[in-house]
């Protein structure tokens, strides 16, 4: 693509594409593409000037030569995906203008009589929707506007009347375009992200192929944990299916032989062969938005709290307007007070500041589910974090492989690691990753594959029953013997053990270096800073393991050798002492306790079916987004505290300088109506956020 740079500096250049016009489609090529170019770290497109603004980290020749060889292709193309938000910004972006347009037009260019048959067709809207309400029962926002623009034009205020609709209509806009911005940018952060499948061949093996070979009429395999990849029938197995992403449900649904199954939902228990039935996930997209919008975890209390404020304040503006009259016998005075009422501005300016947090959090690496969880976030007092793939690297590593009786240190990772493929844990995933180091091939040996969740794993092999899991699983609840105690009792103590057992005897032990994120402790350090009082670590590890990472990185307490019911406990112990909890893990064993936390979050480098059941997902590569989740949580409740102050005082003081006869009814609609619109766009802005040392 041939470019001309505009403007340099520092990890910045700004270019224009020589095109002479640039469509909303080849904005987002050029957009996506160059963004997945080494070393860019942010590229924007702007379309109507066919400029583009790209911030790197790399040499200044990389990104010359990136944009050289830019063409609008097919590659180019498959890094788009399916919503982007470009057209919907272009859509709200014209209809802004379209309003201000047509005000500018009708105040200059109108005769006088067009203007004022204009204002009465256009209130007729206004007026109808306020005697729903009146019909429903209700006094609401809509009745006050009906009555202050049906007030107005029968005094013959027409401009006031004219100002009231054209900065409703403004609001309305402003409102909806945020509110569907932030949900498409939801939906487009829980699209599915499956990368690779088990595709069951026509001889009964199952092959780990990427899900784009993926046809239709295609078998896959879906085991506990695993995020469902396409739509389609099961065909063999039973499985329980988380399937909120879809349908909100919070009960996991029964699925078995026959029943449809959607992708992107979760096996929370079980397994099933699904047979594909569409390879695009069709309407998943539209699903999710339709899910989010239906959903009241969409609202925090604060913005309930507004809207219903709103509401019970219009009875006592009506109300405020009618006791003006009978004292002064001043209708301009009353009409003064009509003008104004805190309920617009109330219930646009805290949906909106919520939202706008959920998409500054979205930019720092953080997914946000709904309001409600940024307001516990901000509440919660106690933290517990998970170990392993949290506060240690999602990525351990096999250290060593020691074998008992004599056997074979290659064919025994071998055997883990053909066992170990099937389900998505950090440990399993290190395993295999070291097989594929010493290039060892694992075909299937094993018969069907049990998992046992927060234990390990087991399966038939040669017709002997294999388990591979924590101690307590092999050793304690399979009762495995142990061939040789002076090597097992002397087993390296700065690793975690991964037991293998065959026939009821320990075949191997494999030692998992987990190492510790290097800024886990400094992060630890800034949430006691930011207030939160206790800080637990809980761990399936053993006793030894546990204590030196708790020593290491600073928690207030730790707890080690504990089972998924037993995070729940905890956390159910936590709420009935008064306190609100946080939960931060990556595991299918995490799942229990992120689903009772006020706010759960998960790793998104782990199991999908804790990034299904968590409020909030952490993409960022280190821990140092859960300091910008806290701080944009606490500037979001200070931000809505002040937004209360802020509309209250200033609309209770238009209404007394209107009921002392200081301002006109024209004067006090433009004031009410110009400073609801500055503190919504106020509340659009980045929430001001401290920065903190990160070591």
């Amino acid at each position: 693509m041939k470019c001309k740079i505009l403007h340099e500096s520092k990890g910045r250049i700004r270019v224009h594409f020589c095109q002479n016009h640039m469509t909303l489609h080849q904005a987002d090529t050029a957009e996506y593409a160059l963004s997945a170019v080494s070393g860019i770290t942010k590229v924007q497109v702007f379309d109507r000037t066919c400029d583009a603004v790209v911030y790197y980290r790399c040499d200044r020749e990389a990104v010359l030569s990136a944009l050289a060889h830019f063409s609008y292709d097919r590659k180019a193309e498959s890094f788009v995906p399916a919503q982007t938000g470009r057209a919907l910004n272009r859509e709200y972006e014209e209809k802004l203008g379209s309003a201000i347009m047509r005000r500018v037009l009708h105040n200059f260019l109108l005769p006088l009589p067009f203007r004022r048959f204009i204002s009465v067709i256009k209130a007729l809207k206004y007026i109808r929707r306020g005697l729903q309400c009146l019909l429903r029962g209700t006094l609401e926002v809509e009745v006050l506007d009906a009555v202050a623009i049906t007030v107005s034009l029968l005094r013959g205020d027409y401009n006031t009347a004219g100002s009231v609709m054209f900065l409703l209509k403004i609001g309305d806009i402003l409102d909806e375009w945020t509110h569907k911005k932030s949900v498409g940018d939801l939906a487009r952060t829980m699209s599915l992200g499956v990368e690779q499948v088990w595709m069951q061949t026509a001889e009964g093996q199952e092959m780990l192929v990427p899900v784009s070979q993926i046809q239709k009429g295609d078998c896959v395999i879906v085991r506990t944990g695993s995020m469902i990849p396409l739509d389609g029938k099961v065909l063999a197995g039973d499985a329980m299916v988380n399937q909120a992403s879809m349908t909100g449900e919070s009960v996991p649904v029964h699925k078995s032989e026959g029943a449809y199954v959607y992708a992107g939902t979760v096996v929370e228990d079980g397994e099933c062969t699904v047979k594909v039935e569409n390879t695009a996930g069709t309407g998943r997209y539209d699903r999710i938005v339709k899910m989010i919008e239906e959903s009241e975890q969409l609202k925090s209390s604060a913005e309930s709290r507004a809207a219903h404020l709103a509401d019970k304040l219009v009875p006592w503006c009506l109300g405020g307007t009618l006791l003006t009259y009978l004292l002064t016998r001043n209708a301009t005075k009353a009409v003064s007070i009509l003008m104004v009422d805190f309920s617009c501005a109330l219930k646009l300016a805290m949906p909106i500041s919520v939202l706008s947090a959920m998409r500054q959090c979205a930019e720092a690496g953080v997914t946000v589910k709904g309001g409600k969880f940024l307001e516990a976030i901000a509440e919660a007092d106690t933290v517990v974090f998970d170990k392993t793939g949290t506060l240690t690297h999602s990525q351990p590593r096999v250290a060593q492989v020691i074998p008992f009786g004599g056997r074979d240190e290659a064919e025994m990772l071998r055997l883990a690691a053909c066992l170990e493929e099937h389900y998505p844990h950090s440990i399993a995933n290190a395993v295999v990753a070291e097989a594929a180091r010493r290039g060892l091939l694992h075909e299937e040996r094993h018969s069907k594959v049990e998992y046992v969740v927060a234990h390990g794993i087991s399966s038939m092999i040669d017709g002997e029953r294999v388990v591979i899991g924590s101690h307590h699983f092999v050793v304690e609840d399979e009762a495995c013997k142990i061939p040789d105690e002076h090597v097992f009792r002397h087993l390296p103590k700065e690793y975690s053990h991964l037991y293998l057992a065959i026939g009821g005897e320990i075949a191997a032990v494999i030692c998992i270096e987990d190492p510790m994120r290097d800024e886990a402790g400094t992060v630890i350090q800034q949430l006691h800073a930011l207030g939160l009082s206790n800080i637990v670590m809980m761990t399936g590890d053993n006793e030894r393991t546990a204590k030196a990472v708790a020593e290491k990185v600073g928690v207030d307490a730790y707890y080690s050798e504990v089972l998924p019911e037993d995070k729940a406990a905890f956390i159910r112990a936590e709420h009935e002492a008064g306190r609100r909890v946080i939960m931060i893990g990556d595991g299918v064993n995490d799942s229990p306790a992120l689903s009772e936390s006020d706010a759960g979050i998960a790793i998104s480098t782990g199991a999908a079916i804790a990034r299904e059941i968590a409020d909030i997902t952490v993409s960022a590569n280190d821990l140092y987004a859960l300091i910008s989740l806290k701080q944009l949580s606490d500037a979001l409740i200070l931000r809505i505290h002040r937004n209360y102050r802020t509309i209250i005082g200033f609309s209770l003081g238009l209404i007394l300088l209107g009921a002392a006869g200081i301002l006109p009814p024209a004067t006090s609609a433009f004031l009410h109506n110009a400073s609801t619109l500055a503190i919504g766009l106020k509340s659009m802005t980045d929430l001001p956020v401290p920065e903190l040392p990160c070591s």
